[in-house]
């Protein structure tokens, strides 16, 4: 797992995760609005994450990325244009431990694991449970598609709008539908940490 980042570095890097957006809205001659319409999120949002004021959350950045016409790669490597997508043919792609980067999204810490295959089928995630307390999210998230949860260290407890509270301790896993509002605090002395794979995410409205 990568060191976390300074409170400078990861300022840095949600000015450059912006900056990026905003290089692919505006090369497309894409209007805030339309971005908005097409990802289902608000025109104030996209406008603080482009101005570095907001960190978004992985179930944002996948919408996002649906509103740009690209994928998370584009978005997190920083491609200069919308990825195309071409035939699957052998596509292979190894990240090194000393690569990889966290960003801080405040109740969790995200690691993309998938970032260097093109236009993958699904994204994984090393996260960072840092919640202690549901209400430490701004709001419920969701998002389409399956997302299975694998508890790698420490233990979380999973809030839906569904279920009752769920307790995972180290080995364990969920799967569900990604729709159904859900959040994970940690449950344990340490930060848990988690792996979070999310397949069939192409964003839809906020619900």
């Amino acid at each position: 797992m990568a060191e976390y980042e300074t409170q400078d570095a990861g300022q840095a890097r949600r000015t450059a995760f912006g900056m990026r957006a905003q290089h692919l809205r505006r090369a497309q001659n894409l209007t805030l609005q339309q971005v908005a319409d097409a990802c289902g999120l608000a025109v104030s949002t996209i406008s603080k994450i482009e101005n570095s004021h907001l960190s978004p959350t992985y179930d944002v950045m996948l919408k996002l990325a649906q509103g740009l016409g690209t994928d998370l790669v584009a978005l997190l490597d920083g491609a200069d244009s919308p990825v195309p997508k071409p035939a699957f043919a052998g596509r292979l792609a190894v990240l090194r431990g000393a690569d990889a980067s966290a960003m801080d999204a405040g109740p969790y810490v995200y690691e993309p694991i998938t970032t260097q295959l093109k236009n993958a089928q699904i994204d994984a995630t090393l996260v960072t449970v840092t919640a202690r307390d549901p209400g430490a999210f701004d709001a419920p998230i969701r998002h389409a598609g399956e997302e299975l949860v694998y508890v790698l260290s420490g233990a979380v407890e999973l809030h839906t709008d569904l279920y009752a509270p769920i307790r995972l301790s180290a080995g364990d896993s969920v799967h569900y539908d990604a729709v159904m509002a859900h959040a994970y605090v940690s449950v344990s002395e340490e930060d848990a940490q988690i792996l979070n794979i999310v397949a069939g995410g192409a964003p839809g409205k906020e619900r």
